[in-house]
């Protein structure tokens, strides 16, 4: 079921069932501290976060997903890298339950951010 707001665009938003289940919707999202130890600042659907390592995480989420076909995107930030980081997905087969990334220079060396943003969809 959808709500309909009448008029000229005649907008359609979700109910809250399928904001929560279907497809559409963001089921997880994180903002966290990267650097010293690791810290959530806010978040959905999100338990906890693992430091493995520099600028190696793993995000466990709460509820678990549907299965491990979700897609993820990812913003960071640091002022002394020039064009930015990227997310390198890790060797580590994405589970249900948790999804491991690398946070990445330009260069390709991991590296730890004071801000690391993750949101997942499926």
């Amino acid at each position: 079921m959808s709500t309909t707001i009448s008029g000229t665009n005649g907008v359609t938003f979700p109910d809250s069932t399928s904001m929560q289940t279907g497809q559409q919707a963001c089921k997880a999202w994180v903002n966290f501290n990267g650097t010293g130890t690791v810290a959530i600042r806010a978040g959905y659907n999100v338990s906890s976060i693992t430091d493995n390592g520099t600028g190696d995480y793993t995000v466990n989420f709460t509820s678990a997903l549907a299965d491990a076909d979700y897609a993820v995107t990812h913003a960071a930030g640091v002022k002394t890298i020039e064009w930015g980081i990227h997310l390198r997905h890790n060797s580590v087969v994405p589970t249900a339950s948790a999804y491991r990334f690398h946070n990445v220079t330009p260069a390709d060396s991991n590296v730890d951010t004071p801000f690391i943003n993750i949101t997942v969809y499926r």
